[in-house]
Parts: C-alpha cells; structure tokens; sequence
C-alpha cells in the first residue's frame, strides 16, 4: 500500500516520468554507479545488473567487422585539378611544411610514398579559389604515413585547400596531448577533407570559428576516423568536434572505436553543435566498440548539439540560447553497437532523422528545448525517448529486433532474413547507403535493398 501512495504521489509520478525517459542501458549504468562501494549490495545485486547488460549491450562477435564500403577506398576520389595548375612535390617533413606555407591556388602537392615524423603543427600559406583549390595529397593511398606527436597536426584556417589519400596517426607520449589531425578553423571555409585514414586522436577532425569567422561549407567524406583504444583523456573524445560551422556535408565515412577513459567518460562519433546550421551527416557507418560494448563511460553515435557548447562564448550566435543546431538532416547512416543513443538531438531544432538502421544501440534520444526533430522512416531497435521539454515527430519508423529482420546484425551481414513492410518514400532522400535509388514504395530504415557485401560506388562530392 506504501509503494502504491507513493507511485500516485506527485513525486512518485514525476520519478516514473524520468525513469520511463530513460534507456535501459542508461538505468542499468546508473544502478552500477549507486552501489560503487556498498560491497555487500555490489556482492548481491552487480551480477543480475550484468546479465540485464548483456541483453541489452550485446557483445559484437570476434574479429574485424566488415567496413561496408565505407571509409577510406584504395583508388582516388578526388575530381581532376584545374589543368595548367603547379605541382609540388615533397619528400621530407620540412618540405612538407614549406610547400603548405608557399602554394598558390591551383598547385597540388604530392607527397611521395614514406613515413613522416611532425612535431609542430603544419600551417597554410595563401588562400585557394572556387576555380583553383589547392590539393594536398599522397597518388596511392595510404603510401604516406604522417605522425604527429602535437596537439594539432594541420591547422586549415585558410578556404578551398583538400587533403586527400593520407594516413594520419596520433603518436604522442600521452594521448592526452594528441587532440586534432585536422583543425578546421577561421576562414578556412571550403575546407575538402577525403579518402584519409586519421587514428588515435582526441578529436580526429575539429571545426570552430575564429576572431568572428566561421569555416562554413566543408565536405568530410570517404574518410576512416578510429582509435586503437580508450583515450587516456578528460578532453573531449569525438571523431568530427563541429561547432558553429555550417552547411557542411559528412559522408560516407567510417567512423569506429571511441571510448573515453577519463572525465565524463562520455563520447561522440560525429556532433555538430555551437549555434551552427544546415549540416548534412549522409551514408555514414559508425561503430561505437566493435568490442566490450559495456566498457566504462557512454558512446553516442551521432549527435546534432552533443553535450552542449561551454563555454557559450564559441558559439556562434547568442551564446546558443536560440539552438544548439538547426535545419540538420541524418539520413541512411547505419550506427552500430552504442551503449547509448544511436541518434541523439540536444537542444537542435529543425532536426530530420531519416532513413537511418540503429543496431544493439539505445535508439534515438531527443533532450532539452528547444530540442525537435522529425524522427521518418528509420529502421532501429531501442526505444524513443524525450525529455526536458524536447519534441518528437514520428512517421513511418519500424522498430523491431535486428536479428528477426537481417541475417546476422551484430556481425554487420545485412542480408534480409525478413524484410520490413515497405513505406512512402521521401523526395528529399531519394538514394540509400549505398548510392542505391530508391523506389517509390521503399523500405524502413538506410538499406533500399538487401546488401549483397561488395556495395555500389558514390560520389564523394
């Protein structure tokens, strides 16, 4: 009778409200935190909140998962450079580092094959043009190594410069100290970022304004952004950190493994944030931990708003007051083994979540107004949750365990075991994952049609 007055009190009721916003996951992480050093509790209650985890974290099975023709490709994607343009080329790390400051619209600097040691951060000299970017590039991918043992590795604060075909590895002493491979910053607007391999970083790819000047219109695609492990860091741990920049495209990028050991322990595969407008997060594949889903700490796949922008004065507007993001659009990502949401809208307004596959994540979460979106014709399991004032639109969603629609989910082979009842198709999506058209009847969810493992080609323009 107690426990009946008290779920009809006031109290009671609001309690159940918080408690019915929240995943499962979130309650169960929750739970383990308020028994930390109560033993006798921790010896009684921890191994039935373990197997409640496990059901609802699943384990990936062993060994790579498959990349699903995303992230970086072994052939070129950039278009042809301008003819009668100059080329540079390089072969050590200082003359890497003068070409960067010395290049002119239209020149391509081509960096022979090789292992590269930096330990400052790399600077541009002059601006490239619409007509003439200027192109930074290995001819093979992945022929050149560069390692940087700085807190940025290249700073872009210059428009249309491209850096395309590289691998870029953290190798600081404390991962601690190794915080961007590329820093997008000022009037470095146009900024084209493709077909490179970036591990072991805080942030692989951080994009912010400077002294009132915001590098808006990047293109981030074709690019594989992971980490060999937890970082050892209370900084921020996301694989794309933008905040204040808009309209800029992210596509077709691997985005793998971020987990952050210190602080928070919270972490993001892809946010944009910071007052910003208009981006476009497309085709992506983003795996929290193909391993020890349950590890310490949260991992959010994709996040317009993220944690919310401190201080307030990097915002790009009115300290964020009005939004964290607006006018944004994710759609046919496929977000994988998250131990929280998959999607997740913070104080973003104007939201379009569509078209998207959720796998062994917590589903999608909206939190604090002005938080709204329109959540269309995504394919997930998990819930839909929000809070704090957010508001959700939902049409056309199908959520159903993954194992009764594909063939095996949690090893990222996507062929039908039983396909969704198809929907309306929406004109503003009109292609999948894979580059794929889609039909007028279409279904839930990111894939058009079974993937048969070697995936069509799309352009990473």
């Amino acid at each position: 009778m107690a426990a009946t007055a008290f779920l009809v009190s006031d109290r009671g009721q609001r309690l159940y409200a918080e408690a019915s916003s929240r995943s499962p996951q979130e309650l169960i992480r929750y739970a383990q935190h308020r028994l930390e050093g109560h033993r006798v509790l921790e010896g009684l209650l921890l191994p039935g909140l373990h197997a409640l985890q496990r059901r609802w974290e699943r384990t990936p099975p062993p060994g790579p998962l498959p990349t699903l023709g995303k992230g970086q490709q072994m052939v070129s994607m950039a278009p042809p450079m301008p003819e009668g343009g100059t080329v540079i080329r390089v072969d050590t790390a200082a003359g890497l580092a003068q070409a960067l400051r010395e290049a002119g619209p239209g020149t391509h600097i081509v960096i022979a094959p090789g292992r590269y040691s930096v330990n400052k951060t790399l600077r541009l000299g002059q601006d490239g043009l619409a007509q003439a970017p200027i192109l930074v590039s290995a001819l093979v991918p992945g022929s050149v190594q560069l390692d940087f043992t700085q807190v940025a590795g290249i700073q872009i604060d210059r428009p249309y410069w491209a850096f395309e075909n590289l691998d870029i590895r953290g190798a600081c002493a404390r991962e601690h100290d190794c915080e961007h491979a590329f820093h997008v910053v000022g009037r470095g607007a146009f900024a084209t970022l493709r077909n490179n391999h970036v591990q072991d970083f805080n942030a692989h790819i951080k994009v912010n304004g400077l002294d009132g000047e915001w590098p808006d219109h990047g293109l981030v695609a074709f690019n594989t952004l992971t980490n060999r492990a937890t970082r050892q860091t209370d900084r921020p741990v996301v694989m794309l950190d933008l905040v204040g920049a808009s309209h800029w495209k992210v596509q077709d990028n691997l985005v793998t493994n971020f987990a952050k050991g210190q602080g928070n322990r919270v972490a993001y595969g892809l946010f944009m944030k910071g007052a910003s407008e208009g981006g476009r997060i497309e085709r992506n594949l983003v795996i929290c931990s193909p391993t020890d889903v349950s590890r310490p700490g949260e991992r959010v796949g994709i996040s317009f708003g993220g944690g919310g922008t401190q201080p307030a004065a990097v915002c790009r507007s009115d300290g964020c007051a009005a939004f964290e993001h607006r006018h944004g659009l994710a759609a046919n990502n496929i977000v994988a083994h998250c131990n929280d949401a998959g999607l997740d809208i913070n104080r973003a307004s104007d939201i379009v979540l569509a078209h998207n596959t959720l796998i062994n994540t917590a589903g999608v979460s909206a939190r604090r107004a002005p938080a709204q979106a329109r959540v269309l014709s995504n394919l997930f399991e998990g819930n839909i949750s929000q809070r704090d004032g957010a508001a959700l639109g939902l049409e056309w969603n199908t959520q159903a365990p993954m194992a009764q629609v594909f063939v095996n989910p949690d090893a990222l082979l996507l062929q039908w075991f039983e396909p969704p009842e198809t929907i309306p198709s929406r004109t503003f999506v009109t292609n999948d994952f894979r580059g794929l058209a889609r039909r007028g009847a279409t279904l839930p969810g990111a894939l058009e049609q079974d993937f048969p493992g070697k995936p069509a080609p799309v352009s990473a323009n």
